[in-house]
């Protein structure tokens, strides 16, 4: 029973945090907490605050041990959109947990810069279906011509939902495209 009310009073503890926005005693919860859980909800808030200075601690968190701590940090960079994360988080893509892949390339999407087109295209080869999916939606997200033919294959992918995203990813890069032609 005390387990329970510690962990009730560590998320009760992040929540508050969140409240407050105070980011650094959060940014000390990821860096510092055994558990995992709490690690993760730290990462989590971050990402609903948006501060850019929420930045530097989640990059530190895309190497923890525990895969949801480095997912709640992916999808918080993400948020928060500082191209600061770019790199970092297409180093995530080739992470051995595919869930961690799936959420950096949702980052990737969300933040969506250029840069992240060359490894977003790779991870349209990924061996897991939901990380080709959200790859291709990233890629539409960005609505870079780099992705065109890319995207053209990934029409040919055995999973239906990677087809799907590809159209509409396909859709957008060509709706982005001609939107920047200067006549």
């Amino acid at each position: 029973m005390w387990l329970l009310d510690m962990l009730l009073r560590c998320s009760g503890d992040i929540a508050g945090l969140e409240a407050r926005k105070d980011i650094n005693r959060l940014a000390r919860v990821l860096k510092h907490r055994k558990d995992p859980q709490v690690r993760a909800q730290a990462a989590r808030a971050l990402g609903v605050i948006k501060d850019s200075r929420s930045v530097a601690p989640l990059l530190r968190s895309r190497k923890d041990p525990d895969r949801g701590v480095r997912f709640e940090a992916a999808e918080s960079l993400g948020k928060i959109g500082d191209a600061r994360a770019v790199e970092p988080l297409t180093e995530a893509l080739t992470d051995h947990d595919w869930y961690v892949r799936l959420h950096a390339a949702t980052a990737l999407g969300d933040i969506g810069n250029p840069g992240a087109v060359d490894p977003l295209i790779s991870a349209l080869k990924d061996r897991e279906r939901a990380v080709r999916e959200w790859a291709a939606r990233a890629l539409g997200n960005i609505r870079d011509w780099r992705a065109l033919g890319p995207l053209m294959l990934a029409l040919k992918d055995s999973e239906g939902s990677v087809r799907d995203a590809a159209r509409v990813a396909l859709d957008k890069v060509a709706a982005g495209r001609q939107g920047s032609s200067a006549f």
